[in-house]
């Protein structure tokens, strides 16, 4: 039987007393997941059954049917999530996620995107139905079962589809690290109040992570009451979209009287404004290019509408660490076309969840180009001494390295400057890689044709083997092909049998195209297959970053194999079309790190070693 779900009430402020709980808030769908022995039912806030679009939380139940037989009837409550980290998911993810309608995109999306489904209530355990007990004794049950079960208790990403959401004492602090984290915020619960059904209760309060940025007014719908709002891209101008909540009493009075009397349009539904009034919202973030639940904060009369560009608003969409300090946001990185460090900031914004898994735990090399791609540039490894406390950093052979995690790292080291991001093939937990590259390097930009020609030779090579690789631009002049494997599988010295082997494979076969030659003196006009470079202490340039290039803000980009063809030209793969390409369409290395290739690399190392006691 449907039950509709109890619902927070919203709180500007945290409350105070001990009977208070706290939790990370997820975005997602909230959902009860109902379990007996004849049926599982999993159903959101407004009915809708669930099972269909989320097979894998369905599964996940099935797979682990016996150990929820004691508990069994129970009804689970919880936010359905694309985890993204221990403290944050993906809007973004979840709403796809929910529009699909065709089996085989939802199939392909569970292996893409796979969702999780984060428990914090308890409603029904044993035929027992505590809602009616206090929230209390509700988590100690709660915690019963998620231990008996299996569930991990602190939500991360993973393979396991259930997971459980701890509570904590200390308000404040969970709510400094939800905005470390940039997480949608906490939710405080009254550890005495009952489960009830169906209404929005002062018992559950949540407080959001809001951000701020500034807009300019471009209007008034006289029907609604909304402002609808912009910002300056590029010199057009980008709807960010309307506000109304916020602004009350006289205050909205004056600003419609201001648009009045200085409108470029008016008829029945519409007033129109030139940009010239800026003023500051609070909103959650951005979704669609679109403001996510904004109101207003203050007008900003002392500061001009020029500085309300889309970039501002980007690099403001998302939280950071209070010690990091954004400076120079006009300076010129690039000048063909011109790129600001704004602009730069908000790429990696735009990049960040695609490009930090290949960082993560990493020691990171960066290029510096502290006054843009057209000055000097620098490596770095070591952290510096002036590195703010939250760098996490990790001592590898007397150097300090960086470990580039999460968001504030990332935008910090932006903010710094670095445009590229190397990266070695382990972490640093490890000797041993967690994956394979291939660097096909032609002679120039002008001879890419034979990167492609190579990239799509070793795909055949590599699909004759049943064997999945992942295709990027290196964001110069080649192609380089990612081959994902199980960190601590292979040694250095077994992944170097198997790059050798290819690589000499290729040479042997197309020995005018393509060479295995180190000295370019001696390489002529042929593409240079560097199997070398993939070893312990070497690195590569890590998915998403741009290039230190002065001509353009070129990217390493993934692509998806059927774009490897002869008419790919790696100048369309810029900072600005690389971002407005994950905005519609899914990240082609998304399952890159769901995909191992051990078994299939084991088998050919076997064949090598076949061949040379052969000979």
């Amino acid at each position: 039987m449907y039950v509709k779900p109890m619902l927070p009430s919203l709180s500007l402020k945290k409350p105070e007393g001990s009977q208070w709980s706290f939790e990370i808030k997820f975005d997602g769908f909230r959902a009860l997941l109902s379990i007996s022995e004849s049926a599982i039912s999993f159903t959101s806030r407004n009915g809708k059954d669930l099972a269909p679009l989320f097979p894998e939380i369905i599964e996940a139940v099935r797979s682990s049917f016996s150990k929820f037989q004691p508990f069994m009837p129970c009804t689970l409550d919880g936010e359905l999530t694309v985890l993204q980290s221990a403290h944050k998911a993906s809007f973004e993810k979840i709403q796809k996620r929910g529009r699909l309608k065709k089996e085989e995109n939802i199939q392909r999306a569970v292996h893409t995107d796979p969702c999780t489904f984060l428990v914090f209530d308890l409603i029904e355990c044993a035929g027992e139905k505590t809602a009616a007990s206090p929230l209390k004794i509700r988590k100690e049950k709660l915690l019963s079962l998620s231990e008996a079960c299996g569930f991990p208790l602190t939500p991360a990403p993973g393979e396991v589809r259930i997971q459980y959401v701890p509570s904590f004492s200390d308000g404040d602090a969970l709510f400094k690290n939800a905005i470390r984290h940039d997480s949608e915020g906490i939710v405080a619960k009254d550890l005495t109040s009952r489960w009830e059904p169906g209404i929005r209760t002062k018992n559950w309060l949540k407080i959001k992570n809001y951000k701020y940025g500034l807009v300019f007014i471009l209007g008034y719908d006289k029907k609604n009451g909304y402002f609808k709002t912009g910002t300056y891209d590029h010199g057009t101008i980008k709807e960010a979209g309307v506000f109304s909540h916020g602004l009350e009493g006289e205050k909205r009075e004056s600003l419609v009287e201001i648009l009045r009397q200085n409108k470029e349009t008016e008829d029945s539904q519409w007033i129109t404004i030139a940009p010239a009034i800026c003023v500051e919202l609070q909103f959650l973030g951005l979704y669609k290019n679109q403001l996510r639940e904004p109101s207003f904060h203050a007008f900003r009369f002392d500061l001009s509408h020029e500085l309300c560009t889309w970039s501002q608003l980007k690099v403001h969409s998302v939280s950071v660490h209070e010690d990091i300090q954004l400076t120079n946001p006009d300076k010129p990185l690039w000048n063909k076309p011109v790129r600001s460090k704004e602009d730069y900031l908000a790429y990696l914004i735009d990049v960040s969840e695609s490009m930090l898994p290949f960082l993560e735990d990493k020691h990171l090399t960066v290029i510096r180009y502290p006054h843009g791609t057209s000055d000097e540039a620098f490596y770095q490894k070591n952290c510096p001494d002036y590195a703010p406390d939250f760098i996490k950093t990790s001592l590898h052979e007397g150097i300090e390295y960086i470990l580039c995690n999460d968001h504030s790292t990332l935008l910090w080291l932006g903010n710094q400057g670095a445009i590229e991001f190397h990266v070695p093939f382990q972490t640093r937990k490890s000797h041993q890689p967690n994956e394979i590259v291939f660097d096909l390097d032609p002679p120039s930009r002008n001879e890419f044709g034979l990167a492609v020609k190579a990239a799509l030779e070793m795909h055949k090579l590599f699909e004759s083997f049943s064997l999945t690789s992942f295709p990027k631009l290196s964001g110069g002049k080649g192609i380089q092909i990612h081959i994902p494997i199980t960190e601590g599988t292979f040694s250095y010295e077994q992944t170097r049998s198997f790059t050798e082997f290819i690589a000499s494979y290729l040479v042997q076969v197309f020995p005018e195209a393509f060479t295995i030659e180190r000295l370019k003196k001696n390489r002529g006009n042929r593409l240079y297959v560097d199997y070398i470079q993939h070893a312990e202490g070497k690195t590569i340039i890590s998915p998403y970053s741009l290039r230190g290039n002065p001509a353009g803000a070129y990217a390493a980009a993934p692509l998806y194999w059927e774009e490897v063809k002869d008419s790919l030209n790696p100048d369309s793969y810029t900072m600005n079309t690389v971002a407005d390409r994950l905005q519609d369409q899914p990240c082609p290395f998304a399952d890159f790190f769901t995909s191992p290739q051990d078994k299939v690399i084991t088998q050919i190392l076997h064949f090598i070693e076949e061949q040379k006691s052969k000979e």
